[in-house]
């Protein structure tokens, strides 16, 4: 399965900038809509798309392996 790491990038950027990070602004900054960002940090094995994935590794300055891993099933 591929978890998100949406939640953890968000609490990483808010410590090192030293504010609150909403979804409303990752919405207003990268164009990916509130809803699909909370799906992502909130649903399990949500299915999101390449151009939202690409648009949060540039939003929060990281790789893929920062936004998303891969966790086998049990």
């Amino acid at each position: 399965m591929i978890r998100f790491r949406l939640k953890e990038l968000i609490a990483d950027k808010e410590f090192a900038e030293d504010r609150r990070i909403t979804f409303d602004e990752i919405a207003k900054s990268t164009g990916i809509h509130r809803t699909t960002l909370s799906k992502v940090a909130n649903q399990k094995g949500y299915n999101t798309t390449t151009d939202v994935l690409d648009k949060l590794c540039f939003y929060f300055g990281v790789d893929l392996a920062k936004v998303a891993s891969y966790t086998p099933e049990e």
